[in-house]
């Protein structure tokens, strides 16, 4: 019988089932099979979401991140970027992946920047004569570029779930985060020079009067960095001012939102928070079934018994992480798996925040990884093409960030010297 409804439980998942559904059925069927009272289950989902003093944050960041995605500050922003990088060869390219990257810090892994700055962009690049499967490439895989950068959601539920600084996390994904766009920026340089693309003569006037219209946005980066690292107010306190800024500066300075229209806008990103935490509270059930059965220290003794290098541990974590980041929503995959991984990877002697700055690299890169990478079938819907075309489109930047990933894995410095250097706590 156990065996009859494990194989339902997959069919319905290959059917489509909800990714929350699936997770609390294999989560009932464990403690059932382990004569655990499923009240049990409801208490201890209760109490980590209840006693955790930085879930709350979640929501608030996010009402931010749909605030500047309502607004016209994704215009502001690119035109500020087209002043500064336009003159480079490839400038538009770059300002694509800076642009995508601020937006995506505010929004999370949720596809709403390649739906927000998508409709923005895509013309502006094939009417600068970058060819079209470049510019769909591009994008999609700039729609999860700024997962590493502050104040990414996925960094804080990895540092809950592993119980990690979050402020450390924060500061270790900065400089990895930068040498990703720049990777991207110098193919998209080389791109752009072979095919003998215009650039845009820089105009110092142009640059000071973006700057002006942009000037409210950009300093929320300056606002967040100083606040938290400097060590003015605590993450709750700055997801707060964030939001307050962002109503500010877009409902009474720029007056790109009508008042009556943030319910509206507080409701879609409701939306989309309501379901991370349900898909966090299944994944969390599991979880909690997986630590009673031992199953990390299980897993732990067999990799142990076939993988003595710490070199060949990384690449096969690399293997695994890329798989994972192709077929589960990051939520959960931060959820179900860190729990398994960071003991495993803790007795390799590998600095867990250095090893959530190289899972969420290796998530970033999935979501654009074929078959069935999300960003994929996002700028499918969102361009109108076939998803095989994206696939084509995707794997030159894919093989780029798998170069980034190996640098970041192996050069444990980039993530971690800024913590070392200031004495990040």
């Amino acid at each position: 019988m156990t065996t009859l409804v494990i194989i339902l439980i997959v069919l319905m998942a290959v059917m489509g089932a909800p990714v929350f559904v699936v997770l609390s059925s294999f989560a009932i069927v464990g403690f059932y099979l382990s004569d655990i009272q499923f009240a049990a289950l409801i208490v201890d989902i209760y109490s980590k979401f209840s006693n955790n003093p930085v879930l709350y944050t979640i929501p608030i960041f996010t009402f931010a991140g749909y605030i500047l995605a309502e607004s016209k500050a994704s215009v502001r922003i690119v035109n500020f970027s087209q002043a500064l990088f336009g003159w480079l060869p490839g400038g538009l390219a770059i300002v694509s992946l800076v642009a995508c990257a601020f937006f995506t810090a505010f929004t999370g892994a949720s596809g709403v920047t390649i739906i927000a700055l998508g409709g923005l962009l895509y013309p502006a690049l094939v009417k600068e004569h970058y060819q079209e499967k470049f510019s769909l490439g591009l994008l999609t895989s700039s729609g999860s570029l700024g997962l590493l950068f502050f104040p990414s959601l996925p960094i804080i539920i990895y540092g809950v779930v592993s119980e990690t600084s979050i402020t450390q996390l924060f500061a270790a994904g900065l400089i990895p985060g930068i040498f990703l766009i720049v990777i991207l920026s110098i193919y998209s340089i080389f791109v752009a020079k072979r095919a003998h693309l215009s650039k845009t003569p820089f105009s110092l006037r142009e640059l000071v009067r973006t700057a002006r219209q942009a000037k409210w946005e950009l300093f929320i980066p300056v606002i967040l960095i100083v606040g938290i690292f400097g060590g003015f107010v605590t993450l709750g306190e700055i997801a707060s001012i964030t939001v307050a800024y962002a109503l500010i500066v877009e409902v009474l300075i720029h007056k790109d939102i009508r008042l009556g229209y943030i319910p509206t806008i507080m409701h879609q990103s409701m939306v989309l928070v309501g379901g991370i935490f349900i898909i966090f509270g299944s994944a969390l059930a599991l979880t909690t079934y997986m630590i009673d059965a031992e199953i990390p220290l299980i897993t732990l003794n067999y990799i142990q018994a076939h993988i003595s290098s710490k070199i060949v541990f990384l690449i096969a974590l690399n293997i695994f992480l890329l798989i994972v980041g192709c077929i589960m929503d990051i939520y959960s995959a931060l959820v179900v798996v860190v729990p398994l991984i960071v003991p495993i990877a803790m007795s390799y002697e590998i600095n867990p925040v250095h090893l959530g700055i190289i899972f969420l690299t290796n998530l970033e890169i999935g979501y654009s990884t074929p078959p069935v990478g999300m960003n994929l079938f996002i700028s499918c819907i969102r361009f109108d093409k076939s998803v095989i075309t994206l696939y084509r489109a995707a794997v030159p930047f894919i093989l780029i960030l798998l170069i980034g990933l190996l640098v970041i894995t192996y050069v444990p410095e980039l993530s971690l010297w800024l913590i070392e250097r200031f004495g990040i706590k």
